[in-house]
């Protein structure tokens, strides 16, 4: 019976290998993701940003604050934040792979108004996303404070 069961088993091994996407094709799908978040946040697309995120998802702010998924889903819902920008800037995304982990790190431009009040800044960003069975989450973010304006580049 187990060498009736041997070629099935080297068969399913063998197809599970070719399934496998090459570090560049994680990183380009990892990379993407991550541009297809920043959208979602600016256009209040809380459906992508459920999808794109994990569950236990959190974002650590420049000034301390832990923003969890369930803020961000809260904060597209309630459109509080108006954003005129919410993009990366051009050529600033690096994208690291590491087996089942990628790191995503750029400089984000913001502006908009929160609330009524309005902003205009830029911080870096670094956003990790892991492997799961329903492909890569968003699971841990960290952004810097508002870079001074004299170090963020000029376009």
């Amino acid at each position: 019976m187990q060498q009736k069961m041997m070629p099935a088993v080297a068969a399913l091994a063998l197809g599970a290998g070719l399934a496998q996407a090459s570090p560049e094709d994680d990183r380009q799908a990892v990379a993407a993701l991550d541009t297809e978040f920043q959208a979602a946040v600016k256009h209040h697309d809380a459906a992508t940003i459920d999808r794109i995120q994990h569950p236990d998802m959190v974002l650590v702010l420049g000034d301390g604050r832990v923003v969890t998924k369930a803020d961000h889903l809260q904060a597209a819902r309630e459109k509080k934040i108006r954003y005129e920008i919410q993009d990366e800037e051009p050529g600033t995304q690096t994208v690291r792979v590491l087996g089942d982990t990628a790191v995503v790190t750029a400089l984000l431009r913001l502006k908009g108004t929160s609330e009524g009040q309005p902003f205009d800044r830029r911080v870096w960003f670094s956003d990790t996303y892991v492997r799961t069975p329903g492909g890569w989450k968003y699971f841990f973010g960290q952004a810097s404070l508002k870079l001074p304006d004299e170090a963020a580049p000029k376009p």
